[in-house]
Order: C-alpha cells, then sequence, then structure tokens
C-alpha cells in the first residue's frame, strides 16, 4: 500500500426521497490496498460503491478517482476512467441468457474493437484466474454453484485488466470453505495484479483475511477508519458490539496475531 490516494471522496450526500443515507461522508482510498466497508443495515454501503461507480447520483459532493473529479469532466474521458476500474456486484449480475465466456467478453465488445479469436484467448484467461475450470467457460450462470457463479463475475470484473476492483458482498451466501477460498483469491489477485480493492462486506472473517483498512459506516458518515486493532479501542457502541460480539470472537480467535492481508487461520 502506497501514500497515493487513488480514490477521494469529499462531502458526500446521498438522499433518496426524505431519507439522507449519507451526509458530509469523507473518504481516502489509498492505491494498492484492500479498503473493506462494513456498517449497520441501512448505512448505505452499497449505496456508496454504486455512488463511486456513477450508478447512482450524490446530491451533493466530490468524487475523485485518478485525480479526476468524476463530474467535471467530459463523457469520453470519464469512460476512460471507467475501463480502469471492475466491479462485482453482490448476487453477481451475470447475463442468464450469455455463457460465461459470453459475460466475460461483454466489456470487451463495449469498450474494445477486438478480433473474436482475441477475445477468446483473454476471457480463458480472466476465467482462469478467477480460479474457474476451461470446462466453465460454455456454461450458462443456472449451471453453475453459487461459489462459481461468483468467480464467474470476478472473471468479468478483471476482463479490462482494472487497476481498481469494487466488490460488493462478495462471500455472501457462500459457504465457510468456498468464502475462504474466496478471501484468499482476493488476496492473491491483489498482490499479484497490483490491485486496489474497496470492499464491501460484513464477513469479519473476509475483514480479517484481506483488508488493509476498514472503513465504519454510521450516522451518515465515515465514522472510523482503521486496522482491525485500531478500531477494536474504539468507543462508538456499534463499532464495540461488532468487533467484540460473539462472532468477532470466534474470527479473532481463528486468525490470532498474524498480519493482516496475509493470514493463515
Amino acid at each position: 500500500m502506497s501514500g497515493d490516494v487513488i480514490i477521494s471522496i469529499r462531502g458526500l450526500k446521498n438522499q433518496f426521497g426524505a431519507q439522507v443515507v449519507h451526509e458530509n461522508l469523507d473518504l481516502d482510498v489509498y492505491r494498492g490496498e484492500v479498503l473493506g466497508v462494513v456498517g449497520g443495515s441501512g448505512t448505505g454501503k452499497s449505496v456508496l460503491l454504486r455512488t463511486i461507480v456513477g450508478l447512482n447520483h450524490a446530491r451533493q459532493g466530490t468524487i475523485e478517482v485518478f485525480g479526476k473529479v468524476l463530474d467535471d469532466i467530459p463523457v469520453r474521458e470519464r469512460r476512460a476512467i471507467e475501463k480502469r476500474w471492475g466491479v462485482l456486484f453482490q448476487d453477481g449480475a451475470l447475463f442468464s441468457s450469455l455463457t460465461v465466456t459470453q459475460n466475460v467478453q461483454a466489456p470487451l465488445r463495449e469498450h474494445l474493437d477486438l478480433p473474436q479469436r482475441l477475445m477468446d484467448e483473454i476471457a480463458g484467461l480472466k476465467i482462469a484466474l478467477a480460479g474457474l475450470p476451461a470446462s466453465a467457460g460454455p456454461k450458462f450462470p443456472s449451471e453453475l454453484s453459487g461459489g462459481m457463479r461468483k468467480r464467474a463475475a470476478l472473471a468479468r470484473a478483471l476482463a479490462l485488466d482494472p487497476e481498481i476492483l469494487f466488490l460488493d458482498e462478495p462471500t455472501a451466501g457462500l459457504d465457510p470453505i468456498g468464502a475462504a477460498a474466496f478471501d484468499e483469491l482476493i488476496s492473491r489477485l491483489k498482490q499479484t495484479l497490483g490491485l486496489t480493492v474497496f470492499l464491501v462486506t460484513h464477513d469479519l472473517d473476509t475483514l480479517h483475511a484481506t483488508c488493509d483498512r476498514i472503513a465504519v459506516l454510521a450516522e451518515r458518515k465515515v465514522l472510523a477508519i482503521g486496522t482491525i486493532s485500531q478500531l477494536m479501542t474504539h468507543r462508538h457502541p456499534w463499532i464495540q458490539e461488532y468487533f467484540h460480539g460473539p462472532r468477532a470472537r470466534a474470527a479473532e480467535a481463528a486468525w490470532g496475531e498474524a498480519p493482516q492481508g496475509s493470514k493463515e487461520p
């Protein structure tokens, strides 16, 4: 992790009707880090992710990515920036009528003009990179297990060789073994590809296994940010309950004192 800020958010306000989800929210994400985003139900974790990538328009504030304020640049320049990130949505959001290979090729078709043979090779590489066998390529999402669908969605998110990876609850719905394998995959990809990862999760094992820092959303803003050990000393009631509750104690016992992002349970 470097000191280079790759995403900078200032004064962000998200509101839906009378409901204010975020107000005066500030957040910096550093190049090369895995930043975990946690918070109680309704604190807007997924809303924050969707706002950064442009699927939700904020009422106020600025979002700067790669040194560019996204609302201040021409559409063509913004699209060039969007090619530098990949997104894995909570449910995978695969196109059900397309095979895994075709899903992975969708961003290539949208942004690039490549011959079919080259797209087939790239899709095969990304499928392997996500930990799927080559036999998964011609299958449809309905023919895959939940864990394989997550990996197929990850392969699509990696299609354009992104610098930033946005992950929305990537281990939700997975069994403990599948979730642990996915955590290991994210850590390995971060190291080998030099990715910056913005990770929305509620999974304490994922936080221990992958995250360099954790941002806590509460009271409509980033209430606290730091390592797990730093947040465990925070006096806010929700943070205390989250990091000292029964599941937190179980996760802490499983992971022990090994360095974050490189742990073996």
